[in-house]
């Protein structure tokens, strides 16, 4: 029999503490040697990553035990953080200076300063290639970015693993990734690109000669450039260059047969992902002619297979919608796979086909009938069609009065250039089991529909985005799907500054959460990271010469038009979008006397992944739902949440 309650009120078994310890990150799996290695995020142990190995009837065993943290960082945003070199396994420990080597000394030649990551080694067990990221001297040892300021210096290098020694590769750049060595080592193939493109803007291919001393040439360039998007090169088994580029209009694979490249595949559909992290891989060689490859139309990924002779494409029939991190190796292809009620999960496909998912740790069990499936929706926008997916409110035990409607969170997801994607995560579950709608948009600018669709937000950041974030809560209540007077939005890091930007300029939603979101994009000009530093250059326009639009589209200039509640998320270590946005912000809201929170969780950076702060921030966001919308929220044993806020709540919400 299920209980009438007020939406947003019903009493769901998955609690902040249960989503916060299923937040545990898998990524970067890798088959070697008849065994599968990935790296995991242990939200119980401060977030930290560890590298995990399972062998057939051996079972799983962590390699790296406490306190090492594998991951490196370059970029920030990290990836590829460990691989393999000859007999050794190499990886980075973020609390140790150079290269690791399992039971081994550490690869000689690396600097003590320097990052490392995106590994590839020689067939022959000799050379490593790596990504070097060295820190700005501060009196210009570094690039000049945007700001004007020293930034860190990144190139590629190869370290001589029998004679100790690093050589530098490729250091005409402003970035490099994903290198790559032919089968019989004799080339080399890496990306590059300079300010102020991003890799998914354009990227350039280069490929040298390798003989026993090391490059015997100077890298050439065979694909990509400023308005070209290259992704992850790689050697068919008979040594053909094969990449992804998107000088269709959409991200396909190529391949390099004598002096010219030829599509393998055309197809409106995605065959690569933006390049946010290192060591990225949507496909792999299954045999010479053969590649086996995660291909997306709309958001919705299938493993596939394609011949490359003929471009004949063929469905393996799994049942997962979302295939990332796919490498193939020792005829094994080894990804994670996702679903919209399965969460992401630990795959072998064997040669043979047969597809064998890894058991890591029992996940929650719950009723199959609380799980809110993935509903694609498009809806208009300012002259463009925009998309996202849509969650509806499930509760086996409850239901609302037949009238009413639920409230409505409006997801606005990082990136910019990200996307939302239909598979299971308990982060969006946690609101529809307690009765709230959630649609999680996929605005213009997002990976996954095209290189047009991206461009959209061209020069246009702030305003598109937000456009389409107002446009979706619009198409929910219109649809009757939301009720109008419980809206909100929310989103992190970019996501959160359109967050902040649809309250700021549009009138549509009722509340707001930015997590670690952007309110001064001046600011954010002149003090983030080397790899974003001039971002926003395309997203909004050259800077200091057009900061009339920085300031025009800052939230934190207009809080004077804030007039809903918002409550801010934000790490005290974040490098990316650092603590002062936050900061400055709550100022200007406590100025003007809107009702406001903030929360500051001083150990994490950009991203929360340690399990005490991901079950806290929740816990804090649906109490202020609750206090903004009026309906009773419970939030288990941490209820009340204690939360260090500027303001005084009380006063803030009577």
């Amino acid at each position: 029999m299920r209980r009438i309650a007020a939406h947003g009120s019903w009493k769901s078994p998955l609690s902040a503490a249960r989503v916060a310890a299923g937040q545990g990150r898998i990524s970067q799996p890798r088959w070697w040697r008849g065994a599968l290695y990935w790296l995991e995020g242990l939200p119980a142990q401060s977030g930290r990553q560890t590298l995990m190995r399972w062998q057939p009837g051996a079972g799983c065993q962590e390699l790296t035990p406490r306190p090492a943290h594998v991951r490196a960082g370059v970029h920030e945003y990290g990836g590829g953080d460990y691989g393999f070199a000859g007999d050794s396994l190499v990886y980075v420990d973020e609390a140790k200076p150079g290269i690791q080597r399992l039971g081994e000394a550490p690869v000689p030649g690396a600097l003590a300063h320097a990052r490392y990551a995106d590994f590839a080694a020689s067939p022959n067990g000799r050379w490593l290639l790596a990504v070097e990221e060295r820190p700005a001297t501060g009196n210009g040892g570094g690039n000049g970015g945007g700001n004007g300021a020293a930034e860190p210096r990144n190139c590629l290098v190869a370290f001589d693993l029998q004679r100790g020694r690093r050589l530098v590769v490729f250091a005409d750049c402003d970035f490099a990734s994903s290198p790559v060595f032919a089968p019989d080592g004799r080339r080399a193939a890496f990306l590059a690109w300079r300010h102020p493109q991003m890799p998914w803007e354009g990227s350039t291919l280069l490929c040298c000669s390798w003989g026993d001393a090391g490059p015997q040439s100077p890298p050439q360039r065979v694909a990509g450039g400023p308005a070209e998007s290259v992704f992850q090169p790689s050697f068919a088994p008979g040594g053909a260059l094969t990449f992804v580029s998107d000088r269709s209009g959409w991200w396909n694979l190529w391949q390099q047969r004598g002096a010219n490249a030829v599509p393998l595949c055309p197809r409106a559909a995605e065959f690569g992902a933006p390049q946010w992290a290192l060591g990225l891989s949507t496909y792999g060689f299954a045999a010479d002619g053969e590649i086996l490859c995660a291909v997306s139309e709309g958001c919705n990924a299938r493993l596939m297979r394609l011949r490359t002779q003929t471009g004949a494409l063929e469905a393996l029939g799994l049942p997962y919608t979302q295939i990332n991190w796919l490498r193939v190796a020792e005829g094994h292809a080894v990804f994670i796979g996702a679903g919209p009620a399965q969460l992401p999960t630990l795959c072998v496909l064997d040669g043979g086909g047969r597809c064998r998912e890894v058991p890591r740790q029992a996940p929650p069990q719950f009723d199959a009938a609380l799980i809110s499936r993935p509903e694609a929706v498009e809806f208009p926008s300012q002259g463009h069609s925009a998309h996202g997916f849509l969650y509806r409110p499930r509760n086996p035990n409850f239901e609302s009065e037949p009238a009413q409607r639920p409230p409505l969170l409006v997801k606005c997801h990082g990136g910019p250039t990200g996307a939302a994607l239909p598979a299971l995560d308990w982060s969006v579950q946690f609101w529809t089991s307690r009765g709230f709608a959630l649609l999680d948009v996929n605005y213009a600018g997002s990976a996954g529909y095209g290189r047009a669709y991206r461009e959209l937000l061209r020069g246009r950041w702030g305003e598109l985005d937000v456009a389409d974030a107002c446009a979706a809560a619009q198409f929910a209540v219109q649809e009757g799907l939301a009720n109008a007077a419980q809206l909100a939005v929310r989103g992190g890091s970019a996501g959160g500054y359109t967050a902040l930007c649809a309250l700021a300029f549009r009138d549509v939603f009722r509340a707001g959460a930015s997590y670690y979101g952007i309110g001064d994009l001046e600011a954010l000009a002149r003090s983030t990271h080397k790899f974003e530093s001039r971002y926003m250059e395309g997203l909004i326009g050259p800077w200091p010469a057009q900061q009339h639009l920085y300031r025009a589209r800052s939230p934190l200039h207009h809080a004077g038009q804030i007039t809903r509640p918002v409550i801010l998320f934000q790490g005290g270590r974040d490098k990316i979008v650092p603590p002062a946005q936050a900061e400055s912000m709550a100022r200007a809201l406590a100025q003007r006397g809107v009702p406001h929170a903030r929360v500051t969780f001083a150990s994490e950076g950009h991203g929360f992944r340690q399990a005490r702060n991901i079950r806290r921030a929740l816990a804090a966001e649906l109490w202020f739902y609750g206090r903004v919308f009026g309906f009773a929220a419970k939030g288990g044993p941490l209820w009340p949440p204690r939360l260090r806020c500027a303001g005084a709540l009380s006063r803030a919400f009577p």
